[in-house]
């Protein structure tokens, strides 16, 4: 089984990229730092390769499959910082920046796939909980996370045998949170846990362990799977 995960250098990718080659895939990951590309690839070993590419470059994305050649599942965990924050304080920069760092890399990545992507195979978009979610300040990442997960069914339909589907991430302890600084982050993950029915934060291996499940079921497509903890649950 070959695998190409986009994003897969750090964070949900890279714990992702960590269980599929300990299972016996070919994993072949992909980032925008070198220093983080080298030490996933230390952290792998000989199951993975990888190489240095932005995902917003979508010609670098279509070269990437070209000289791949036939690959069985793509991971798509590109995301962008920024977006959150209340209505009144959106600009039109935030909102096109929110839309080109997640929403148009998603979609021109798994298009870029489509000619190397082996019949009955797979693409699994990483989003957010935040889609289904309804916090003060979330309504732009809400927006976006959600655009993409409303996309998965009909995809599905349109792309079969190649199966699509979503893991839908709730709060996860990983640098997406590094901008709130040591203490903020600290408090606002322990605050999290607490108010969680399963009384913790998620991790990036708990992600992995869903995202692994979309792609190794072969019955299981047009599916946004939420891992968030209970969070929707709360009151």
């Amino acid at each position: 089984m070959r695998v190409v995960i986009v994003g897969g250098t750090s964070g949900i990718g890279l714990a992702t990229a960590a269980r599929l080659a300990a299972g016996g895939a070919e994993v072949f990951v992909t980032g925008r730092s070198e220093e983080r590309l080298q030490a996933a690839l230390k952290q792998l070993g000989d199951q993975a390769s990888g190489e240095v590419l932005d995902a917003r470059d979508t010609g670098a994305m279509r070269a990437l499959f070209e000289r791949l050649g036939s690959v069985d599942h793509v991971i798509i965990t590109v995301t962008g910082r920024g977006g959150a924050g209340p209505l009144s304080s959106l600009t039109s920069e935030t909102l096109t920046g929110a839309v080109q760092n997640k929403l148009v890399p998603q979609f021109l990545t798994a298009q870029a796939a489509l000619g190397a992507l082996s019949p009955g195979g797979s693409i699994t978009f990483v989003t957010a909980a935040s889609a289904g979610a309804a916090f003060p300040g979330a309504s732009l990442l809400a927006a976006v996370n959600g655009a993409i997960e409303a996309a998965v069914p009909s995809l599905a339909v349109e792309l079969a045998p190649i199966r699509v589907n979503a893991v839908s991430p709730g709060v996860i302890d990983t640098d997406w949170w590094s901008g709130l600084g040591d203490e903020a982050r600290a408090a606002f993950l322990e605050g999290t846990a607490a108010s969680l029915p399963v009384g913790r934060v998620g991790t990036p291996e708990d992600v992995a362990t869903s995202i692994e499940y979309v792609v190794r079921n072969s019955f299981v497509t047009g599916t946004v799977l939420t891992v968030d903890g209970g969070g929707k649950l709360k009151a």
